[in-house]
């Protein structure tokens, strides 16, 4: 029966305290990285003559400290290839004699944006202005990248829910684990079609990109099911807090994760948002180059996941069982004729 007596005032203040904590951590995740992202640290190549590139890069160095980490190339099929390659962002070729900016909007639309400004700085009051070119742009039906930034949220809560859900509805670890990974497939199949075939966001092969998404959703619930299947709900929470508070916000896919403040955007790519943002990005856009780290990166948390659902029925199944009922006398109790 639900006692009708009105709730302390004690504890009227602690849940007020509580509602504030919760919001506060919310802002502090989602709004730190947002206002505190910059350009630092983003590697960039330079072609063209030795003095040439000295004199640019010293020119860089004054205009934008610490923006720029620069890797000296002799040819502009040198400096493209570091772009295709996702070991650089853009490019400075000064081959030709007269300085060009090869962008590449794919890879990260707001550094795609800091080049081409840069590439008027770059003119120094001459006539014409020095150009730039985009080697992997964005897919013309999404040329700002909004879909694939926007699907980033998406495929954490498919993992969240998919966890939650499969917890609340199946009984066993291998019914569970299973229904993780079918899910996994079938999600990554339905979300990669409605981002390429509908929304155009994505290029490049779509079982490739329908892969990268399973592997990233897979990688999340399983994580989440090994966690609860040990501490039970509270191991769900931390999980899906850690996912939804930490990882989301340091993925990078909105700009870049050199963009974001200080260790963050390395901290964000050694968990599943950020690893599968970089995967699904490679996939789609530079025919599977660099998608190394973030495969390796997804599958040790699908690994650990399934080994911690693993260790949880071992130990249920060490557990003594419940001793028999002692026979009652009347049980024992034989009739002799």
């Amino acid at each position: 029966m639900t006692s009708d007596k009105p709730s302390s005032w004690p504890q009227v203040a602690a849940t007020v305290g509580l509602l504030t904590v919760i919001t506060s951590v919310l802002l502090t995740a989602f709004a730190w990285p947002a206002v505190r992202s910059a350009v630092h640290d983003i590697p960039i190549a330079v072609a063209g003559p030795a003095p040439a590139v000295q004199q640019i890069t010293a020119a860089l160095d004054q205009r934008l400290p610490g923006a720029f980490e620069i890797t000296a190339v002799d040819t502009t099929a040198a400096a493209e290839q570091l772009i295709r390659d996702r070991e650089a962002y853009g490019a400075i070729d000064l081959t030709s004699g007269k300085p060009q900016v090869i962008t590449a909007s794919a890879a990260s639309a707001p550094v795609s944006q800091t080049l081409t400004a840069l590439a008027a700085g770059l003119a120094q009051g001459e006539a014409p202005a020095v150009a730039a070119r985009d080697l992997v742009p964005l897919p013309a039906d999404d040329p700002r990248g909004a879909g694939l930034a926007a699907g980033a949220l998406p495929l954490v809560i498919g993992g969240i829910m998919a966890a939650a859900l499969l917890t609340a509805r199946l009984r066993g670890t291998a019914q569970r684990v299973t229904g993780a990974l079918a899910f996994a497939v079938a999600g990554g199949l339905s979300m990669a079609a409605i981002l390429q075939f509908w929304l155009g966001s994505l290029g490049g092969d779509y079982l490739a990109n329908a892969g990268g998404i399973a592997l990233s959703v897979g990688a999340t619930a399983l994580t989440l099911l090994g966690l609860e299947s040990l501490l039970g709900m509270a191991g769900l929470g931390l999980g899906a807090a850690t996912m939804m508070l930490v990882g989301n916000p340091l993925s990078g896919v909105s700009s870049a994760p050199q963009m974001l403040p200080g260790w963050s955007g390395e901290l964000g790519q050694l968990l599943p948002p950020g690893a599968g943002g970089s995967l699904l990005r490679s996939t789609a856009f530079f025919d599977g180059a660099a998608a190394t780290q973030p495969i390796v990166v997804l599958s040790s948390w699908l690994v650990l996941g399934a080994l911690l659902c693993l260790a949880s029925t071992l130990r249920s199944g060490r557990r003594p069982a419940p001793a028999a009922a002692e026979p009652t006398a009347r049980e024992t109790t034989t009739v002799t004729v």
